[in-house]
């Protein structure tokens, strides 16, 4: 696991008067102000300070297999070519051509072999390195306009990338603590069964949000068959009707346990949401049902486990990434979603299933049942998100209280505060 180094990047954007204001007087326990899903210059501001800072979930190996393949990813006014290198290493560059800034790869994925800008055809290597330039002066010095580099780590098959020049030295700590979770799934041994894009008509903040509480989780039937509605309460602040769930979530938990613990498997809650650079949350959580999959009764959705795994009742192993991601990985199968913002009111959100890389359609699995709980899941909270947008920008909006069970969502919202706060140099400011 290494990290590339970088050039420098252009200075932040600077934020207004007002959205100062806003940052500085934000109140905790209660929902963000409108602009913030609103305004243009806040998702300026987002982009900047936080997807260009920050360390953000973008792929897994699974989509860039071979030598030669490669992902495009834009953030905001970024683009990044995510390829893997004639070393079989991952390497991130900005897609932009160091002769007069043309964007050098414009598919969102592929095979190549070197780099070729169709405008001039300036070409670079799989790292970046400036190959041929045509028609240049004899003392032209071709060392000195490669490609720019983007900070890229890969932890147990998952791919991160930091657009800043000094990200966040907290990651190397967070990636060693959560690779003991994700290892015996051994992602780097998957392949990708389905991707689907999702253009959301919300915030990035909103998608987010929607996905760190379970409060509305009776708008998911098909969930609700394997996931525990109880995600996020306290016992003593159950409702009634939660109650014969939270006892079967007790015996399944306790079942969990003791098969984590015959396995040698960790399954303890990790939780650092805020008050650090790189947030997360990580836990083994029982599931409903036969506790193995996202299907109507909890059974597996293949037949061929994940890396080495013989033990299909694992429960999910759950991981939330800030800001822009979170994790389900089973014992037969993985699903990742990536949030990137597109406008002030949309969202694009990508999920990938991933099987054994010798899991074979139509015999080990389904694919529509593979997918079915997630798209279908998806489509209600985009149906949410959408309500929720519309909402936040009529004049009668006024931020209301998260409740008990909302926890996550406060913490990610403190998150979000914490490193505008740091960004802009408002530290210590109330």
């Amino acid at each position: 696991m290494t990290t590339t180094p970088v050039h420098h990047l252009p200075p932040a954007y600077e934020p207004t008067a007002e959205i100062t204001a806003l940052i500085a007087r934000r109140v905790p326990g209660l929902c963000l102000e409108a602009p913030f899903y609103t305004s243009e210059d806040m998702l300026a501001i987002d982009i900047s300070e936080i997807f260009a800072k920050h360390w953000i979930f973008v792929a897994t190996d699974a989509e860039i297999p071979e030598p030669g393949d490669y992902l495009t990813i834009s953030v905001g006014p970024h683009s990044v070519i995510l390829l893997r290198d004639d070393d079989e290493e991952i390497s991130a560059l900005h897609n932009v051509c160091r002769h007069r800034g043309a964007r050098i790869l414009n598919d969102p994925s592929g095979s190549v072999g070197n780099l070729v800008c169709g405008y001039h055809h300036w070409t670079y290597g799989s790292d970046g390195s400036l190959l041929h330039a045509d028609s240049q002066p004899k003392d032209f010095d071709k060392t000195l306009f490669g490609l720019r580099k983007v900070a890229v780590q890969s932890v147990a098959g998952l791919i991160f990338i930091c657009l800043s020049n000094a990200p966040p030295e907290d990651f190397a700590s967070v990636a060693t603590r959560i690779e003991p979770y994700l290892a015996p799934h051994q992602l780097r041994r998957t392949k990708v069964a389905a991707q689907v894009d999702l253009v959301e008509d919300g915030n990035w903040k909103l998608v987010m949000e929607n996905n760190r509480e379970c409060y509305h989780c009776d708008g998911h039937p098909e969930l609700s068959c394997s996931l525990f509605p109880t995600y996020g309460y306290e016992p003593d602040g159950l409702p009634p009707r939660l109650r014969p769930a939270y006892d079967r979530y007790l015996a399944a938990e306790a079942d969990l346990i003791q098969r984590c613990m015959e396995h040698d498997l960790p399954y303890q809650q990790i939780q650092e949401l805020r008050g650090r650079a790189t947030g997360f949350r990580i836990q083994r959580e029982p599931m409903d049902g036969a506790g193995a999959s996202f299907s109507p009764d909890g059974t597996p959705l293949s037949s061929k486990l994940l890396g080495e795994l013989t033990e299909p009742t694992l429960g999910r192993l759950s991981m939330h990434w800030q800001p822009n991601a979170w994790f389900h990985v089973l014992s037969d199968h993985a699903v990742t979603f990536s949030v990137l913002p597109l406008a002030p009111n949309k969202t694009l959100l990508r999920t990938t299933w991933l099987v054994h890389e010798d899991a074979v359609e139509g015999e080990d699995y389904d694919l529509e049942d593979l997918k079915r709980v997630w798209q279908r899941t998806n489509e209600q909270d985009q149906t949410f998100v959408r309500r929720a947008q519309l909402g936040v920008t009529s004049p009668a909006y006024i931020p209301g209280p998260y409740a008990p069970n909302e926890y996550q969502v406060e913490d990610f919202c403190s998150w979000y505060i914490e490193r505008l706060r740091v960004g802009t140099g408002m530290e210590g400011e109330s």
